[in-house]
């Protein structure tokens, strides 16, 4: 997430998390961030203004979808991975914390189909509980404490309609041993914990982000049961 960004971005990223940390408001620095970048995308580690490739990746080899679908993005940030959805036919809401981040998307995307709003995964809307039939996480949790873990986990899982499929995407530790960050990488039990909210592993992929810094990616395919 942070590798490949000049080291002062690293430092400051790092800072404003944990002075959040110090607030216990863990998802409060990504409004910092956003509102500090003042248009500059450079500003924004994340922000690679296409989709993520491992969705692109996962979308070529499960298309054609049905249209009309709900599709639900998870901390959208600048809003590309939901305009790919919405280009296949989704029916996308797409939320993040930070109110400049979702201004952002509506300058960049006037004509937009997707609907996209300000909430908190701490405290998503009643309606979208199981309301949706894809649901896209990446890199959300692992930017989000120990502390925090089970309930954004939790959270996550809950809007996942029956039959439906959640994609997610995040950094792997070997260890359960808790980690420096952000981002804090997810472990094997915390992956274990959406198959005891009703999520069935359909298919994980392994990726190799970076051998020296032993930095493993994992894009991990879950579904609901049909009888939730």
């Amino acid at each position: 997430m942070f590798e490949q960004q000049p080291q002062n971005l690293q430092l400051h990223v790092q800072q404003l998390a944990n002075e959040a940390l110090q607030k216990a408001e863990p998802s409060a620095w990504f409004e910092v961030l956003y509102a500090e970048a003042q248009g500059d995308t450079t500003q924004i580690p994340w922000a690679k203004l296409s989709p993520h490739p491992y969705l692109q990746e996962w979308l070529a080899h499960h298309q054609p979808f049905v249209k009309r679908q709900k599709a639900l993005i998870i901390g959208c940030g600048l809003g590309d991975d939901a305009e790919a959805l919405a280009k296949l036919g989704f029916e996308v809401t797409a939320f993040d914390i930070s109110a400049t981040a979702i201004a952002w998307c509506h300058q960049r995307f006037p004509d937009s189909s997707v609907n996209y709003v300000v909430a908190d995964l701490f405290a998503l809307p009643a309606q979208w509980q199981l309301g949706f039939d894809f649901v896209f996480e990446c890199r959300n949790i692992q930017a989000l404490p120990l502390n925090v873990r089970s309930s954004a986990i939790s959270s996550v899982a809950s809007v996942v309609a029956p039959s439906g499929v959640l994609l997610l995407i995040s950094r792997v530790r070997d260890t359960e041993a808790e980690p420096s960050g952000p981002p804090w990488p997810l472990s094997e039990l915390e992956f274990k914990q959406f198959e005891t909210l009703g999520l069935q592993e359909v298919k994980k992929t392994v990726y190799q982000e970076s051998e020296q810094f032993d930095v493993k990616q994992v894009r991990i395919e879950y579904q609901r049961s049909s009888l939730a």
